[in-house]
């Protein structure tokens, strides 16, 4: 090995080691929260998942979701842990238009990250419909792999989608949750979901 080559292959390992570092940075925690939920999607969703619509089919390492016209709802999978601080992290690819979105609710929603074709946002849900607080403009390519990172705690809640980082703050965003979900327009797949988290403030 020739010490270019050497080199080269030095500073892409430095250059995967920021990108790591960066990809576990926290938004919003001083401390890593516990691990909660790992699901591998190669067999049935444990007792703690709960599909509320649409169809979710986990297989090969992938959570295949669809859309049930006939429940004229999106698709939704709920996480029936109701988490103070939050840490969910998730990749997901949006096959055609749609959107992808990650939320939490007390009785009803209480805030939720929006990714969609155009943009990545933050709405609280104190007024119907849901509020938009903060919005980044960017391009999500269809048919292709994203990794997103949702946080939340206290009245903050905040989002990396590929290395862009959206943060917002509002009142309502502090009212105690009782679960988180995932939800999906159209026809998403999902992998590499972990869901770490706190119950208590």
């Amino acid at each position: 090995m020739n010490l270019r080559h050497l080199f080269a292959v030095s500073l892409g390992l430095l250059v995967s080691s920021a990108a790591l570092s960066e990809d576990a940075k926290p938004l919003l925690h001083d401390h890593t929260l516990p691990v909660l939920a790992t699901p591998d999607f190669k067999g049935p969703l444990e007792a703690r998942f709960s599909i509320a619509k649409g169809k979710w089919t986990p297989q090969d390492g992938v959570l295949s979701v669809l859309d049930l016209p006939e429940q004229k709802h999106i698709p939704v999978l709920h996480h029936k842990v109701g988490l103070a601080s939050a840490t969910i992290e998730v990749e997901f690819l949006i096959e055609g238009p749609g959107s992808f979105l990650v939320g939490c609710d007390s009785d009803k929603h209480v805030g939720r990250v929006v990714v969609n074709a155009t943009s990545l946002s933050i709405a609280e849900d104190s007024v119907k419909p849901s509020h938009t607080i903060a919005k980044l403009p960017m391009t999500v390519k269809p048919n292709e792999w994203h990794k997103l990172r949702v946080e939340w705690q206290g009245d903050q809640m905040a989002a990396n989608l590929d290395g862009q980082e959206l943060k917002a703050q509002h009142a309502f965003l502090a009212t105690p949750k009782r679960q988180s979900w995932l939800a999906a327009g159209k026809s998403v797949k999902v992998r590499n979901l972990k869901i770490s988290g706190e119950t208590k403030p």
